[in-house]
């Protein structure tokens, strides 16, 4: 029922949204003083948002949007008001037992350089069992989230975050507005570390990527015996994007 609610809050006046599955230019502009970005003929908030930093760079080391100041570009928002926002993850937690660490992070660091998961998360928040929080992304942010029950996440001998992953890329101005997530188990199986159960869907395309508690389910997601096979995982036509992420996920859940 609490998915249910959130594509109601979600959806917005005449959308009717459904839950349930890499990565591919809008044309936007800003409004400073009511913070409301103009793109298409949709309005999306930008309250709270830093301002955007440009883009560089092609393929894997494309830089994007990673806010100024840096990590503004991703924020926790209110659920009432996640609806205002074009990008959204809505995390829940586990059904039981302790709460879960959840870390998120641009895909480039602080430095400048690619691996803003070598402990340069932006974001670092527990999530209690049963509870639903919810996280908007500025356009053209590229980066990813880790979960692992207690505290800390798990590193591998280098200090990137290995536990199970969730990637992300929105509104990526390199791929002409395109959008993509996935799932993946990489991090924590080539440290040898445990890998949790996530579940990440798209509620207005039913896309999904899965990934079960040790590796027991892999759907349209990514471990380490397919780390070199691209286009795993959701792709999106330009538009908004609502992920619903479902942390400590096993095949009871649904």
């Amino acid at each position: 029922m609490r998915i249910l609610y959130w594509i109601a809050a979600i959806g917005g006046p005449g959308i009717c949204f459904q839950a349930y599955g890499r990565l591919h230019h809008t044309v936007t502009s800003r409004v400073a003083p009511n913070k409301v970005r103009v793109s298409s003929r949709e309005l999306y908030s930008i309250l709270g948002f830093g301002e955007s930093t440009n883009s560089s760079g092609r393929g894997v080391q494309y830089s994007g949007n990673v806010g100024n100041p840096y990590g503004s570009n991703i924020i926790e928002v209110p659920g009432a008001h996640a609806n205002q926002y074009k990008y959204v993850v809505r995390f829940e937690g586990p059904e039981q037992g302790e709460a879960w660490t959840i870390v998120i992070w641009n895909k480039i660091g602080p430095d400048g350089t690619m691996g803003g998961w070598y402990g340069k998360a932006c974001k670092i928040f527990a999530l209690e069992a049963g509870q639903i929080r919810y996280f908007a992304f500025d356009e053209d942010s590229q980066g990813g989230w880790a979960a692992a029950p207690g505290s800390p996440v798990p590193v591998d001998d280098n200090g990137g975050y290995a536990s199970t992953w969730g990637e992300f890329d929105f509104g990526s101005a390199t791929n002409l507005g395109w959008s993509g997530f996935d799932v993946s188990a990489i991090a924590a199986q080539n440290a040898g570390l445990e890998v949790q159960g996530m579940k990440v869907c798209e509620v207005l395309t039913h896309i999904c990527s899965v990934i079960g508690p040790a590796a027991s389910v892999v759907y349209n997601a990514y471990t380490s015996a397919v780390a070199d096979i691209g286009g795993i995982g959701g792709k999106l036509a330009p538009g908004p994007v609502r992920l619903a992420v479902i942390i400590d996920y096993d095949i009871t859940r649904g």
